[in-house]
């Protein structure tokens, strides 16, 4: 189990909600707030379906090559080892609610790359320098996180 529920990673507060241990390891749902500009890189993971529902702001999602606007109350689903990355487009701190299934790969990983923060955190801390992707690479590989390039269609 992990030691902290809230985890900044790469500028954006992870929140877990439910851990995989507590529903004998059938999904994980966490809480995602993303300031503008942020959001996640271009990644995929076989084994692993992952759904988001838009509570607050705008995004662009971009799924197996095909960017898909979303707003609060859109609900996306990425299907088992598509390609994805979304980035929050709105002027203000968008919120996610993100449900992995069957989720121990998102919450290593997240735990792995990320940095443990007070349990009444409710914004993330600005990233105090560039990540270190030899150990986020790293980690990807331990987790089976695959990072890919960034595309166009997000990474504006």
């Amino acid at each position: 189990m992990t030691t902290s529920r809230h985890y900044d990673v790469f500028g954006l507060l992870i929140s877990f909600r439910v851990l995989p241990e507590e529903v004998d390891g059938k999904f994980a749902l966490m809480e995602a707030v993303v300031p503008p500009g942020l959001g996640a890189p271009p990644n995929s993971h076989a084994g692993e379906t992952e759904t988001f529902r838009v509570l607050d702001g705008e995004f662009m999602f971009l799924i197996d090559g095909k960017p898909v606007p979303a707003k609060a109350g859109d609900t996306l689903v990425v299907p088992d080892g598509a390609p994805h990355a979304f980035r929050c487009t709105g002027d203000a701190p968008g919120r996610l609610l993100i449900l992995n299934a069957p989720g121990r790969m998102h919450v290593d990983f997240f735990c792995g790359v990320g940095r443990p923060l007070a349990d009444d955190s409710t914004l993330p801390e600005a990233p105090d320098g560039p990540p270190d992707m030899a150990r986020v690479m790293q980690v990807a590989q331990a987790t089976g996180m695959t990072l890919l390039p960034p595309e166009p269609e997000v990474a504006q």
